[in-house]
Formats: C-alpha cells, sequence, structure tokens
C-alpha cells in the first residue's frame, strides 16, 4: 500500500511541473507577439518612409521632365504624406532663382487644370515649403494669390506660417509696401484677396498695428481697400475692445473709402461700445451714420437703445427712438416702457410725450 504521504507528494510535483510547463509556454507566446507587434511597427515606419520616398521622387520626377500638372493627381493618390515631410524639400538644393521659376512654372501650368480645386494639396504643400524662408515670403505670396483665384482655401496653419514670415521680413526693416512690390519682381502683383488674407492673418495673431499698416499701404501698391480689408481689423478691434480705433476705421471707410459697412460689421462696433459703456459715442456712431445716409439697421439701433437704458441716459434714449423710429424702425415693447417710464421719473415730460406721440402714429 503507498503512503497517502507519498501520494500527495507525487500530486504537487506533477502539478507544480504542468504550472512550470504552462509558464514557459507563456512566456514563449508573450515574447513572439512582442517580437510580432516590434515587427509590425518596424514595417508600418518603413513602408511609411518608403511612401514619402516615393512620393517625392515622383514629384522630383515630374519637375526634371517638367510634366507639372501630373503633381495634383500624384498628391491626392497619396494624400495624407504632404505636409510631413513636404514632398517639394527637394527644392532646398536648388538655386534660389531656379526654385523661383520651377515654383512659377508649377502654378502657370495648374490654371487651366479643372476642376479648379484639383491642385489644392499641391498649393497647400508649395505654401508650407516656401514659408519656411521668410526669403522666399513674396513667392509665399504668389501661391497664395494663385490658391486664393482658383476658389482653394488655405489650411489652418497657413495664418500662423505666413504671419511669422512676414513679422521676420518686417524686422530687417523692410516697408510694407516695399515687401509687397517684390511680387512684381517674380511677375506677379499684389491684390485686395492676397492682403486681405494677410491683414486676418495678422489679426489672427493680435498684430492689430501692423495689419493697419497693411490696410493703409494697399493703395500705394495697386491694390484698393474693399469691405474685408477694413472688416477684418475692425472686428478684431472690436474683439479686444480697442473702440477708439475702430470707430476712427470705420468713419474712414464710409467717409473716405465710401464703402458701405457690412451689418455685422456695424453691430459689432455698437457691441463693443456697449460693452464699454460707451453710449455716448455709440449714438454718435449712429448719428454720423445718419448724415452719410447710411442705414445701420435695426439691431444696431437696439442695441444702441438698450446700452443708454443700461447706463439710465434716459434722455440720451429718447433720442435714439425719434431717429429709430424716423427710419421706420419699432423698438421692442418692454424697451419702449423703459424709454418712457425712465424719462418721466426724470421730469422730462416734453421728450417722454413726443416718444409717446410718434409710437402712436407707428400704430404701436
Amino acid at each position: 500500500m503507498v503512503p497517502c504521504f507519498d501520494i500527495i507528494s507525487c500530486s504537487l510535483v506533477h502539478q507544480c511541473l504542468t504550472n512550470s510547463k504552462m509558464a514557459i509556454r507563456a512566456t514563449k507566446l508573450c515574447r513572439s507577439l512582442l517580437h510580432f507587434h516590434y515587427s509590425l511597427r518596424q514595417f508600418s515606419s518603413i513602408h511609411s518612409i518608403t511612401s514619402s520616398q516615393i512620393l517625392e521622387e515622383s514629384i522630383k520626377a515630374a519637375v526634371e521632365s517638367k510634366t507639372y500638372q501630373k503633381i495634383p493627381d500624384l498628391l491626392i493618390s497619396l494624400e495624407g504624406t504632404c505636409i510631413n515631410p513636404n514632398p517639394f524639400s527637394f527644392l532646398s538644393a536648388f538655386p534660389e532663382n531656379l526654385r523661383t521659376q520651377i515654383v512659377d512654372e508649377i502654378l502657370q501650368s495648374f490654371i487651366p487644370l479643372r476642376p479648379r480645386s484639383r491642385p489644392q494639396t499641391a498649393y497647400a504643400c508649395l505654401l508650407c515649403f516656401t514659408l519656411q524662408s521668410p526669403n522666399l515670403l513674396p513667392l509665399s505670396l504668389a501661391i497664395l494669390q494663385r490658391t486664393l483665384r482658383s476658389g482653394c482655401i488655405p489650411v489652418p496653419q497657413t495664418h500662423l506660417l505666413l504671419s511669422s514670415a512676414w513679422l521676420a521680413r518686417r524686422q530687417q526693416s523692410q516697408s510694407v509696401c516695399n515687401i509687397l512690390s517684390e511680387m512684381q519682381s517674380i511677375g506677379y502683383y499684389p491684390d485686395s484677396g492676397t492682403c486681405n488674407y494677410l491683414i486676418s492673418s495678422l489679426c489672427t495673431i493680435d498684430q492689430l498695428v501692423e495689419a493697419v499698416k497693411v490696410l493703409k499701404s494697399m493703395g500705394r501698391v495697386g491694390c484698393i481697400p474693399d469691405l474685408e480689408s477694413y472688416g477684418s481689423v475692425i472686428c478684431a478691434m472690436c474683439a479686444v475692445r480697442r473702440t477708439t480705433d475702430a470707430t476712427e476705421l470705420m468713419k474712414e471707410m464710409v467717409a473716405k473709402i465710401r464703402l458701405t459697412p457690412r451689418q455685422g460689421t456695424v453691430l459689432n462696433l455698437v457691441a463693443a461700445l456697449r460693452a464699454k459703456k460707451e453710449v455716448w459715442k455709440a449714438v454718435e456712431m449712429i448719428e454720423f451714420f445718419e448724415r452719410e445716409d447710411f442705414n445701420a439697421g435695426f439691431a444696431s439701433y437696439e442695441s444702441v437703445l438698450e446700452g443708454c437704458l443700461e447706463c439710465h441716459e434716459f434722455v440720451l434714449a429718447g433720442k435714439v427712438v425719434m431717429g429709430m423710429t424716423a427710419k421706420g424702425f419699432i423698438p421692442y415693447i418692454k424697451v419702449r416702457q423703459k424709454v418712457v417710464e425712465g424719462l418721466a421719473n426724470l421730469g422730462e415730460w416734453k421728450l417722454a410725450l413726443a416718444v409717446r406721440q410718434r409710437f402712436a402714429e407707428l400704430r404701436s
């Protein structure tokens, strides 16, 4: 008869050996999986590098053979690998004059392509490449111009890249007009679209003083500022409550340039003045529009009127109501009640009655 102790011992030894074998198998399996995962990542990396190299070599071949119209299709077929690394980086090895000539030929070859948005990825890559060097800014502006004229929208990071390159050139003591005029040396001319995008880019990083300098220089380089030019700067100024500068630009746009501002731009200015409790300036702005025979719109009148009530300027509110109703605009009923009650509490019965009379005439 086998002792019970020996049976138990054998059973424990067998279990230990079994567990040990399972642990060894698990360890080997883990090592195999880790090796497979590493190999897979390495393969993916090699595949990515290879794809990028193939793309760059394909574009380089198109450049060398001057078959530039193949480039958009090459980039579309491998979309997502065009920005980093940039497939046009090989152009860095070329002399500046030759590089400029090649990019110009590429841009000209894209003009007849349809749909016009077909070279969008190529434009984005070219812009990204040239904006890395402030010295290539005129070429960058030319690419930007062709991008906008084709109806394409530059990628969002273009704002930062463009404004950085611009400021780098300005730090070299170059005037705004000189930098913009450099486009002419490569056969391009500044236009409103290009300048407006530059202004918008500078406003994006709060370089409002520089944006105004570009705005003021546009006429001297042959392009007239438009609603977009002024509107971008005015709205950016309103966003940071620079109401005095915004008011001056608005008056220049309307009285000097004879442009009719968008209702949204006017409302932004009025809202900024109201936020700073500069209701007297807001009323002056409305009166200025009236003198210039410009209809500021109901929303702007209503905002100014509510601003007057917030500051308890009831007499001023009464005057705004008279001007507002003369345009055919009727304030909201609660606002009308507050105006009349405020005037009555101040003892301004004559003006209160005139306001009520005006509301009655309009059958309100």
